[in-house]
């Protein structure tokens, strides 16, 4: 199923609606898996993620018709990404003491991009290597860093975006025998990649689609033009029964 290009976030006008709202959207994503939904934490709106403007549009029109819903959109949100274009590495220390019991963690660990070849294997895009040796974090202490990092891969540290693809290395660190748990070692985690991803280059990626639009032949400056408004590549035009193709 192809990733998602573009979303509006839409809340519910009537608190009649909310319930309505959330039995509509079941539905829909019941029957439509390229219609993605999650909830924002931060505004607490509900965001649609799907292939284009015109199905988020008819996702919403089959909202009001079918399901009797009224809601309040946003303006559409183009999907971006992020990525990290070089590998550094990092020491990330957590510490708080607040009386009795304090937090401890340390973790030393390279950042940036994930190997071709893991990739290729298509295995996801989260790499997460173990390099630690000679118990300078216990072993126990290592999933919690593996979901540290992994959570904070659903916020870059440019613009909120989710990054794609992303290598992990940890090879070193320390704890402390009464502060350190796993609280703290993925506390550490999530502020040293907010720490470290500034330093690796990020950029941000936009989706791009392969299109094909068949036109009668006095439209094609019309529609070579509204493409290029949108930075269009073109990569040929072709005809077909007296219709021209244009990728």
């Amino acid at each position: 199923i192809p990733e998602p290009v573009i979303s509006i976030a839409v809340e519910p006008k009537t608190q009649a609606d909310v319930d309505k709202m959330g039995m509509a959207i079941a539905k829909l994503v019941e029957e439509d898996p390229t219609l993605r939904v999650k909830t924002d934490e931060d505004t607490g709106q509900t965001i649609l993620s799907g292939m284009g403007e015109l199905h988020l549009e008819i996702i919403v029109d089959r909202m009001r018709r079918e399901f009797k819903v009224e809601i309040n959109q946003g303006a559409p949100q183009v999907a971006y990404k992020e990525a990290f274009t070089m590998t550094i590495s990092h020491r990330e220390t957590y510490k708080k003491q607040t009386g009795g019991r304090g937090k401890f963690a340390d973790i030393q660990f390279e950042i940036g991009p994930a190997d071709e070849e893991f990739l290729k294997e298509g295995k996801g895009n989260y790499q997460f290597v173990n390099d630690i040796f000679g118990g300078s974090i216990p072993r126990e202490f290592i999933p919690a860093i593996q979901k540290g990092f992994e959570s904070s891969m659903t916020t870059g540290v440019l613009a909120g975006f989710p990054v794609d693809n992303l290598r992990i290395r940890i090879f070193d660190g320390s704890f402390h025998q009464v502060d350190s748990d796993s609280m703290s070692f993925e506390l550490c985690a999530k502020s040293g990649f907010r720490e470290a991803g500034r330093k690796a280059k990020p950029i941000i990626l936009e989706p791009i689609m392969k299109v094909e639009v068949v036109t009668p032949d006095q439209y094609m400056g019309d529609v070579t033009g509204d493409l290029n408004r949108r930075r269009a590549m073109l990569e040929g035009m072709d005809s077909r029964n007296n219709l021209q193709v244009i990728e």
